[in-house]
């Protein structure tokens, strides 16, 4: 059978047609990035919420270790202004039970910013010149997607419908990832309401192969190498995996994080606002079950993840899974706890497999 590398590969520089998808949150550490890209895929870092100098750090330690590609992935979303008074009480009243329980001080108001300086961070990308840049959330102008490729940078960018892919197709991306709604964490829906947005991750590959002229990358619950091989039998030219990672060794999330993933027997997400004021999926919890039942106040994203964050941290550091946001895409209970190295040897060996099984049947 032939190697499993596509045009994509050989633009990304990658054997094995395999993202590690970008997870924003401490996922994604040097080490995972690392041994992702080593052993043929596509390592990426998460870095909607890191500062411009940890970002530096962080790159520097994967290409002290590596001369394999790597990715480097941010929100391309603009933050709110002020958060009125009273918005902000009824949020911070809505939490405050459980940072009490926590045996956390009240909740304090949250100000801006509430997360990293968009620009900065784009600058810190054009400084450090990383082989692959993706963004997520949003879209680039074509002049900065341009500049950014101009720097020798292989850009991205991720869509949930059609109208989305068409929009940074023509701002020059050399690829598009297409967030099916089985995916876990954030919904990148940007051009329409994401509970409008929320067509399968097949459907959808399958529509964007069709609507664009650049490769489609498919991502959203896929696990194993028997969804590699469907997404690119649909004419994707590699798949997104994050869930997938989560359990690895070098994944930075906590033991608990970990431990309620390989936990699931069955699809138990659901999508939230409540952690960080925009949909994202994740394993239901007693958080999310309360909130969403209540329809509690929540501020605007990002606002909401930063008033969150202390509860989450503590949650995480108590080994507490009932506050933390558990992200997962809905092909969790198909999780399993490797090296991330042996994961993607495994992922590969399947997806040989999946298609010599198929030959094998239609001959």
């Amino acid at each position: 059978m032939a190697k499993l590398r596509t045009p994509l590969c050989e633009r990304l520089g990658i054997r094995l047609p395999i993202i590690q998808a970008p997870m924003a949150g401490g996922a994604t550490t040097p080490a995972l990035v690392t041994a992702a890209s080593e052993a043929g895929a596509l390592g990426s870092f998460g870095f909607a919420y890191t500062q411009p100098e940890a970002m530096q750090r962080d790159c520097a330690t994967v290409r002290g270790q590596t001369g394999a590609p790597f990715n480097l992935n941010l929100f391309a979303s603009t933050q709110p202004g002020a958060v009125a008074p009273q918005a902000q009480r009824t949020a911070i009243d809505a939490v405050a039970g459980y940072y009490a329980e926590l045996g956390l001080p009240p909740p304090a108001p949250v100000k801006a910013p509430y997360a990293p300086d968009l620009e900065a961070q784009l600058t810190a990308v054009e400084d450090i010149r990383p082989p692959v840049f993706t963004f997520h959330l949003g879209d680039l102008p074509a002049p900065r997607v341009k500049h950014l490729q101009s720097l020798g940078i292989v850009v991205g960018g991720s869509a949930t419908c059609i109208a989305e892919a068409r929009r940074i197709e023509a701002a020059g991306v050399a690829f598009i990832i297409a967030q099916g709604a089985e995916a876990g964490g954030h919904r990148g829906t940007w051009l329409r309401n994401p509970y409008d947005a929320m067509t399968g991750t097949f459907a959808l590959t399958r529509l964007l192969v069709r609507a664009v002229n650049v490769p489609v990358v498919a991502a959203g619950g896929i696990m194993d190498g028997a969804g590699i091989a469907a997404a690119l039998a649909l004419g994707a030219q590699a798949a997104q995996l994050g869930t997938a990672f989560v359990p690895c060794t070098e994944s930075g999330l906590p033991p608990v994080y970990k431990q309620a993933l390989l936990a699931v027997q069955e699809d138990e997400t659901c999508i939230t606002e409540k952690f960080s004021g925009k949909p994202a999926r994740g394993i239901a919890n007693r958080f999310m079950r309360e909130m969403g039942a209540r329809d509690a106040p929540q501020l605007v994203f990002p606002a909401q993840n930063a008033l969150t964050g202390p509860l989450r941290a503590a949650a995480a550091k108590a080994g507490n899974a009932d506050f933390i946001a558990l992200w997962a895409g809905q092909a969790v209970p198909l999780a399993r706890a490797l090296p991330a190295s042996e994961l993607i040897a495994q992922l590969a060996a399947e997806t040989e497999e999946a298609l010599r099984r198929l030959q094998a049947l239609l001959a």
